[in-house]
C-alpha cells in the first residue's frame, strides 16, 4: 500500500495549490481481480463535479506506460468526462510525450507532473529520478550484457532471432532474453518477422555514453620520442611477431575513420600482458606529459567488429565513439564527428 499512499499524496499534491477546484473525495479500488482504476478523485470546479481516474505503476519505462495509457482511455469510455492520470516512481521525457499523445496525464514522485482539463493546467518538470534503478543499469551495461549491445549496434537494421543474438555475442540465452526485455521495456527495439531489432540506436547509444568511461579498462601511459603514425605503425608490429590481439582506439581510430580529427595520443586495446610491446617501443611509463595510453580491456567484448584500416586494427566505431565521448581535451568534439561521419549512417 505504501505505493499508493505515495500516489496519492502526489497527486494532491499538484491539484490541492489551484485555487478553482477543491478535492470532495477519494477513493481507492482494493480489489485487483478485475481492471479499476486504483484511486478515483472527485473534484469540485466552477463548472462542476471532475472525476479523475489514477492508475499506480511501478515503473515509469515507455512499455509499461503506454499499456497503462491503454488502459486509462478504457476506464475513461466507462466513465464519461472522466480524465485519466498515471502515477509512477519516475516518468522520462520518452513516457510523458507518449502521456500527452494521448492526452493522458502525468504525477511522479519525484515531482513532476502535467495535468490539464477543463480550465486546469498545472505542469512541473526538470526533477530529476530520485531512486534511479541503478540495479537495472548494471544489468543492462555489465561487461557480458554489453557484448549483445554492441551486436545489435554493429548492424542496427539487422533483425535477429534470440539464439543466434546470444551466439554471436558470446553469451547464455537467458543474459540475451534479459537484454531484450530491458531494451523492450525501453521501446528501443521491435519484433518483426525476422526477429528482433534496434528501433533506436541513438537513444540506447546515448545512454550507455552515459555509463560509461573508458577508465573501466586498466590505463598504462607512456612517453614515446615518435611521433603518433610511427609508434602505431611499429605497436602493430611488435603486437602481430608477438601473437598478442590489439586494436586501436580514442583518437587514432577516431583519424582514420573521420581523418578531420587531429591528434597527439596514440591509443590501443592490448590483450595480454604488454610487456613485450613496451619493450619493443622502448615506450616510456609516465605520470603525466604522455603521449600513448596502453589500455587492458574490462571486457574482450571491446574487441567485437574489430575491422582493418589501412593495414592497422581499429575497434568497432561504437567503441571508438565510447572511449572518447568522455576523454578530456577534445575527445567529445572527436567522439561527435565519429557519431555523425560513421554510426549514424548505419541507422
Amino acid at each position: 500500500m505504501k505505493l499508493l499512499d505515495q500516489a496519492e499524496k502526489a497527486v494532491r499534491d499538484c491539484l490541492e495549490p489551484v485555487a478553482s477546484l477543491a478535492i470532495k473525495r477519494t477513493r481507492r479500488e482494493l480489489r485487483r481481480d478485475v481492471p479499476r482504476p486504483a484511486i478515483v478523485f472527485t473534484l469540485k470546479t466552477p463548472t462542476g463535479d471532475q472525476v479523475v481516474l489514477v492508475d499506480v505503476k511501478g515503473s515509469g519505462q515507455p512499455r509499461i506506460v503506454r499499456d497503462a495509457i491503454n488502459q486509462l482511455l478504457r476506464y475513461q469510455s466507462e466513465t464519461s468526462g472522466a480524465y485519466g492520470v498515471l502515477v509512477a516512481p519516475y516518468i522520462s521525457t520518452q513516457s510523458a510525450r507518449l502521456c500527452v499523445e494521448n492526452g493522458i496525464g502525468y504525477v511522479d514522485l519525484a515531482g513532476n507532473c502535467r495535468l490539464s482539463f477543463g480550465s486546469v493546467y498545472v505542469e512541473r518538470d526538470g526533477k530529476p529520478n530520485p531512486a534511479p534503478q541503478r540495479r537495472e543499469l548494471r544489468s543492462l551495461y555489465a561487461p557480458r550484457t554489453t557484448r549483445v549491445l554492441r551486436v545489435l549496434l554493429q548492424d542496427p537494421k539487422k533483425a535477429w532471432r534470440l539464439q543466434p543474438l546470444a551466439q554471436e555475442a558470446g553469451v547464455s540465452l537467458g543474459q540475451a532474453y534479459n537484454v531484450k526485455k530491458l531494451l523492450a521495456d525501453r521501446e528501443w527495439i521491435r519484433n518483426e518477422e525476422g526477429g528482433l531489432r534496434l528501433a533506436d540506436p541513438r537513444a540506447l547509444l546515448q545512454e550507455w555514453s552515459q555509463h560509461y568511461t573508458y577508465r573501466k579498462n586498466t590505463s598504462r601511459d607512456f612517453y614515446s620520442l615518435d611521433a603518433p603514425p610511427e609508434v602505431e605503425r611499429k605497436l602493430a608490429a611488435a603486437c602481430r611477431g608477438a601473437a598478442v590481439p590489439y586494436a586501436f582506439t580514442g583518437f587514432s581510430a577516431a583519424a582514420r575513420l573521420a581523418p578531420m580529427v587531429r591528434y597527439q595520443r596514440v591509443m590501443a586495446y592490448l590483450s595480454g600482458d604488454p610487456t613485450p610491446v613496451v619493450t619493443a617501443l622502448s615506450l616510456k611509463e609516465v605520470p603525466s606529459g604522455a603521449n600513448v595510453t596502453l589500455l587492458s580491456p574490462y571486457d574482450d567484448g571491446v574487441f567485437y567488429g574489430t575491422a582493418e584500416v589501412g593495414g592497422l586494427q581499429m575497434v568497432a566505431p561504437v567503441q571508438v565513439y565510447l572511449d572518447l565521448v568522455g576523454y578530456r581535451g577534445r575527445g567529445e568534439e572527436a567522439a561527435a564527428f565519429v557519431l555523425e561521419q560513421v554510426i549514424e549512417h548505419t541507422w
